[in-house]
């Protein structure tokens, strides 16, 4: 039992993050005043994510190699750097993450992909690098198994990631095919366990060398399906040298609308599923919206504050 509680409450203290046009969460344990008789837990310097550079036509700051080349918009403010500077007074640790054209990799153009993020990591780094919290990046293209070679992508943008800064950490978070993705949900097949194996062993033995943390997200699959893929998560990150963690999804996907906070029960029943698979820490997506007091839904908070008085924070 403490074993259990000490993993949960350590997966998720909050801090938000841009995210180009969306925002990932990335957690640190809870440090708190503790009596003689409570334990006490130690922060450690989990990344906060630049999940992405940008989307589309939306970028998040002026990047010249994108501006020169792309049919983007000009962003009102580098905020790129607003996180840094900020990442640097609070001493926290940043990754930056990659541009995700909205187009190319998805019909099949993946080298203009890789073109793009590469001159994008070098202007990047040039830039950005003196900062002492810059120290990792995100490939943030999702993919969800091996179709159309994505995995081309990781393996060249993430080893030039690595070559240009030093051998900073580079992180991705991919998804299972599962029952609840919109390809399933249109038609297609969900992945059972021993083909989302299959199939990602194949994808982490082609980015060898390019990846170090696997954080697959954790919503596209049921609830009593789920602990069964993250232990195959766990096996495959442990067979390539990865450290495994989960993409802990704070919405709910079986609703109408998309998306509303999830129900507290639920996610309480997957960061449980996360820690008896044996994930090494837990992320979210996403804190500002689905958990926040701060969030325009009234049920953010609410879920934030059954959070704080299951764990006693």
């Amino acid at each position: 039992m403490d074993g259990r509680r000490n993993f949960l409450k350590t997966a998720f203290a909050t801090c938000s993050l841009l995210a180009g046009s969306k925002l990932l969460t990335a957690c640190t344990p809870i440090k708190r005043a503790a009596s003689e008789e409570e334990e006490t837990f130690e922060t450690f310097a989990t990344p906060n994510a630049l999940i992405r550079a940008g989307l589309g036509k939306w970028i998040a700051s002026p990047f010249q190699c994108l501006l020169g080349k792309e049919d983007v918009y000009y962003p009102p403010v580098d905020l790129v750097e607003m996180f840094l500077t900020l990442a640097d007074k609070y001493d926290m640790a940043f990754y930056f993450g990659m541009y995700d054209s909205g187009k190319y990799w998805q019909e099949g153009l993946f080298q203009k992909e890789i073109d793009l993020n590469m001159a994008l990591i070098d202007e990047v780094w040039k830039k950005y690098g003196h900062h002492k919290s810059f120290q990792g990046w995100y490939l943030s293209q999702e993919i969800s198994r091996r179709t159309k070679n994505m995995s081309k992508i990781y393996a060249e943008v993430g080893k030039h990631a690595k070559s240009v800064s030093g051998n900073l950490t580079t992180l991705v978070s991919p998804y299972i095919h599962g029952v609840k993705t919109d390809q399933v949900m249109a038609g297609d097949k969900a992945l059972s366990v021993k083909e989302h194996e299959e199939e990602w062993d194949e994808i982490l033995d082609n980015v060898k060398g390019a990846v170090d943390i696997m954080a697959f997200q954790d919503g596209q699959v049921d609830y009593h399906e789920l602990y069964d893929y993250l232990v195959i998560n766990k096996k495959l990150a442990d067979k390539y040298n990865m450290k495994c963690w989960t993409n802990i999804e704070s919405f709910d996907r079986d609703m109408p609308i998309r998306f509303l906070p999830i129900k507290w029960e639920k996610l309480l029943l997957k960061l449980d599923a996360a820690r008896r698979a044996g994930m090494e820490n837990a992320i979210t997506f996403e804190f500002s919206h689905f958990m926040s007091p701060n969030s325009a839904y009234l049920q953010a908070g609410h879920l934030y504050e059954r959070y704080c008085e299951h764990f006693i924070l």
